[in-house]
């Protein structure tokens, strides 16, 4: 009876909290979106998602009041799937996988993804199951420094699937240095001798997101780059040459030192190379991938690249310029719509300013962004986290909400996330 006493509040605060999203955020006037009425404060909003997530991405005012104090108890509910290893088919339905290709097209045009993670596990599954379908491949480059419950849990939900493994040799990853460049390489020497065939591969991080559906991705590279690659990028400008022109030592993000310089001036590039500095981020052919690890200016280039600061946004870019590699695009600048990141020093020119907040001069989207980035032409998000999973749960849900409608083969119930969340963490049916 106790109990019961204790949670009839909770009860009643949430059921109020429900009737005012069903009713006020239908059609709120723009007199009532102005207005700032004062809300229980919450931990969880239990009945909230296809309303409110609807609101959000039409960027009405009530909705953006609600989701300040509105929590999402995704985190706990997604990690409880990764607990019991073995149960595969229940983990791929309670975790809402798509199962088989949603189009003959997709089917017939495979990518591959390298996917570097070291925090937020529960943020990672909602990615993979954003991007996976089975006739892509995964390779997934768990950070070493990770701890090991971490990595059980990886790779629980790795075992589940044929075409997702874990990068066959690991390190501690400096994500504006070296380790963060091999981390890609390693992972793309397991792909290249790997079972399955692929036409691109792209990387991420476990803060990027979606937001192109698998059939999107694939038409976009088709129709603005087929056979060619996306390296967004340009001739290093002078503000950042000190990058390559100077040895660097590389920290941890905890700070500890891996490489030590070995002298204070570099030498030149390797075969008077001309150095480009670009995005981190790719899609690339399989025939760049394989000159890539077998051409000896690209080899060359990787070991110059070990004490360079910020390697990853210079080796990439660099090769895809030269003219006689796979797939080059010499003359390309920062074209190439693959990440949609808010700069704070693009703020008021290219976005409207940051509705979360800023981390290292890029953004880490609140619920007022949600408008914004489903608007945008790009294929990913970046960047997202566990401070607000509001954002992530009512990106996901569009997200899948696109492929399942642009689906041509029958959809199976389990692809659909349930219409509702309960207060005891359960998910709906």
């Amino acid at each position: 009876m106790s109990q019961l006493r204790a949670t009839k509040p909770g009860l009643l605060v949430c059921a109020g909290i429900c009737i005012f999203v069903f009713l006020y955020l239908r059609n709120p006037t723009p007199e009532e979106a102005e207005e700032k009425p004062t809300y229980p404060a919450v931990v969880e909003c239990g009945f909230y998602p296809d309303e409110l997530c609807s609101a959000l991405l039409e960027g009405k005012g009530a909705a953006l009041q609600i989701a300040r104090f509105c929590k999402t108890p995704h985190a706990s509910q997604i990690l409880a799937h990764l607990r019991t290893p073995g149960n595969c088919s229940r983990i791929s339905q309670d975790l809402h996988f798509i199962t088989r290709p949603l189009s003959a097209e997709e089917g017939n045009f495979s990518l591959a993804y390298i996917v570097t993670i070291h925090k937020e596990l529960a943020m990672f599954v909602q990615l993979l199951r954003a991007i996976y379908v089975p006739q892509n491949v995964y390779c997934i480059y768990v950070d070493e420094k990770v701890p090991k419950k971490y990595t059980t849990a990886v790779q629980t939900l790795v075992n589940c699937f044929g075409n997702i493994f874990i990068s066959s040799k690991r390190a501690r990853v400096a994500y504006t240095g070296f380790t963060r460049l091999q981390a890609d390489i390693n992972c793309m020497k397991d792909l290249v001798h790997s079972k399955f065939q692929w036409h691109y591969v792209i990387n991420l991080c476990g803060q990027d997101f979606p937001i192109k559906t698998n059939k999107e991705i694939i038409h976009y590279i088709r129709s603005k780059w087929n056979d060619k690659n996306i390296t967004p990028g340009v001739i290093q400008p002078p503000n950042v040459k000190y990058k390559t022109s100077e040895s660097h030592p590389e920290f941890s993000s905890e700070g500890n030192m891996h490489i030590s310089p070995n002298s204070k001036f570099k030498d030149k590039p390797p075969h008077n190379l001309t150095i480009y500095f670009g995005s981190a981020y790719y899609v690339l052919t399989r025939k760049f991938v394989d000159f890539v690890l077998t051409d000896a200016r690209a080899k060359d280039m990787l070991r110059w690249s070990k004490d360079v600061q910020s390697p990853e946004r210079h080796y990439w870019v660099t090769l895809n310029r030269l003219r006689d590699a796979p797939g080059a695009t010499p003359d390309s600048g920062w074209e190439g719509n693959v990440r949609a990141v808010k700069w704070r020093n693009e703020e008021g020119s290219v976005h409207d300013g940051c509705k979360g907040r800023y981390v290292h001069d890029s953004c880490v989207y609140g619920p007022g962004d949600l408008p914004w980035i489903v608007r945008s032409p790009s294929l990913f998000a970046y960047a997202l986290d566990s401070t607000d999973p509001l954002v992530v749960t009512c990106l996901e849900r569009w997200h899948r909400l696109r492929a399942l409608r642009g689906a041509e083969a029958a959809v199976e119930p389990h692809w659909h996330f349930p219409r509702q969340r309960h207060l005891n963490g359960r998910l709906g049916r």
